[in-house]
């Protein structure tokens, strides 16, 4: 995971708690912060924050008690927030977000981050088991990166066992759900694990050094987190924030592709 400016303090305090922040935890791509990315027919260009962009940002535990009313009113149009990992950690602050957010009327996901030392099946039991399904959430997400700073699991699985596990996790999410999963990656295990594999889901990059392009090739991405030190009102401190690849017409053509079977009720 990156080295940003505020690596030694936030990897002691990872040591410490000996949890994972998922999305929120540093990258190899970490860099300078940059202006908002700004969407321009069918390329972003990196200008100050625009309203003509789907602006988002993901949320865990780390950053504490979040302000959702105050986060919709700073113009964020979605939301992730942690809800599991591996198959017996629940994020303390997933269900305080998870309604917080749609009270204020920011669209929201859940996302699960993965372990390399539980079987795919029984993680997506536990993200099951823990996340409510409703029609009106984005769909869930499988965050999947390497965690050589893990006090429990630095395991490096070979691409065809990681391949195997991350198909029983996004099969069962998808049966249960009725929604496509999207997988979220960085830079190195993307281009160690994934390259050529899963291109029918959608796929969440993180690249805070460089566009997306330079990291990630042709890859078709949806969503990328381009900064982990950005700034949203209502978030304590640092935030991750993420944009939508594309118009407001592409965000709902993406939200209804993601659909492969008729909406459920809410359970709760």
């Amino acid at each position: 995971m990156a080295f940003s400016r505020s690596f030694l303090v936030r990897s002691a305090a990872l040591a410490l708690t000996g949890l994972i922040a998922g999305c929120s935890a540093l990258n190899m791509d970490d860099g300078p912060v940059r202006a908002t990315p700004h969407f321009r027919g069918d390329t972003f260009e990196i200008r100050h924050p625009s309203k003509s962009t789907i602006e988002g940002i993901d949320v865990s535990y780390f950053q504490e008690a979040v302000d959702w009313h105050a986060v919709a009113r700073d113009d964020i149009r979605f939301a992730y927030i942690k809800a599991t990992e591996g198959g017996d950690r629940l994020d303390e602050r997933f269900n305080e977000n998870f309604a917080g957010a749609a009270r204020a009327g920011v669209l929201r996901g859940a996302y699960h981050f993965w372990y390399h030392c539980r079987p795919g099946i029984e993680q997506a039991a536990w993200f099951i088991q823990n996340v409510p399904r409703d029609d009106s959430a984005l769909p869930p997400v499988l965050d999947i990166e390497w965690t050589p700073t893990s006090p429990t699991c630095t395991k490096r699985p070979p691409a065809a066992e990681i391949h195997r596990d991350m198909q029983a996790f996004l099969d069962a999410l998808e049966a249960h759900y009725g929604k496509r999963p999207m997988i979220y990656t960085s830079v190195d295990f993307y281009q160690d694990r994934l390259v050529g594999a899963f291109e029918r889901y959608p796929l969440w990059v993180r690249s805070t050094a460089v566009k997306p392009r330079e990291a990630y090739g042709d890859r078709h991405w949806h969503f990328w987190q381009y900064t982990s030190t950005g700034r949203v009102a209502g978030v304590k401190g640092d935030a991750d924030r993420n944009v939508f690849y594309g118009s407001d017409a592409d965000f709902q053509t993406f939200l209804a592709e993601s659909v492969v079977r008729p909406a459920m009720v809410a359970e709760r």
